[in-house]
């Protein structure tokens, strides 16, 4: 199996250079695809692909959002031979200590998704704590599974990359805000099993956040929508799944 490093950016490209920095030290690739950022960050990433030659820089023309930007990873990763891919947010809240956890779960279940719960602190806002709620709600109800995925909107996750390319390779439904709860699911379908395991979240003040409440929460409905329309046509797969998560 070999491993790497998949982080989607727009315009996070002071964090995610921290990120890299910490990252190098596992001594896998990293791979940043940039969701067409502005100037000023698109120099902080050219700063992390100069740090090694393990960093590959994907170059995104027009942002496609966290959904469109994660599907070139996978692209990339399939590229250059990865087997398997950590993906972690650019913004700095997410606990890296865990990651030799993370990739040692893979490691042992090599064929699953490793997907990361939240542990928070006192810096979570209480909407989002309250709307993760909501959303692992219908992810149980259109996984019929209340233990597998834990969390559906934690962007700290392993992914087997060849079933997630391949999935990937379709249309989905939104590759914004609502793309980490629809690969989940998607993937689970596919009878991919999954696997949760707790990560430390911190949301530092003064942070820049992508989330728009109303627009994404608005996609983020839509794609529970067609989920639940969508889990009839899967059920024989759901019940299978049911043995193994």
């Amino acid at each position: 199996m070999s491993y790497g490093f998949l982080i989607p950016v727009y315009n996070h490209g002071a964090s995610a250079y921290q990120e890299v920095q910490e990252l190098l030290r596992y001594g896998l690739p990293v791979i940043l695809v940039d969701d067409a950022s502005d100037q000023e960050n698109k120099e902080w990433l050219r700063k992390c692909e100069a740090l090694s030659g393990l960093v590959h820089l994907v170059t995104l023309e027009k942002n496609l959002g966290k959904g469109g930007a994660v599907v070139n990873g996978f692209r990339k990763a399939k590229e250059i031979g990865l087997s398997h891919v950590l993906q972690l947010d650019a913004d700095g809240q997410h606990d890296i200590s865990r990651v030799p956890r993370f990739l040692a779960l893979s490691q042992q279940y090599p064929d699953s998704m490793i997907i990361g719960y939240p542990e928070y602190d006192e810096s979570v806002p209480a909407s989002r704590k309250n709307g993760r709620k909501v959303a692992n709600f219908f992810t149980h109800l259109v996984t019929v599974n209340k233990t597998a995925i834990a969390d559906s909107m934690c962007g700290f996750r392993v992914y087997p990359v060849e079933p997630a390319y391949q999935l990937t390779s379709r249309g989905f439904w939104d590759y914004r805000m609502g793309f980490d709860i629809e690969i989940l699911v998607r993937m689970y379908w596919k009878q991919v099993p999954a696997v949760s395991e707790s990560v430390k979240v911190t949301y530092p003040e003064g942070a820049l956040s992508h989330f728009h409440l109303v627009r994404d929460n608005i996609r983020i409905t839509w794609v529970f929508i067609q989920l639940v329309f969508g889990m009839f046509l899967h059920i024989p797969s759901i019940v299978k799944m049911r043995k193994y998560c």
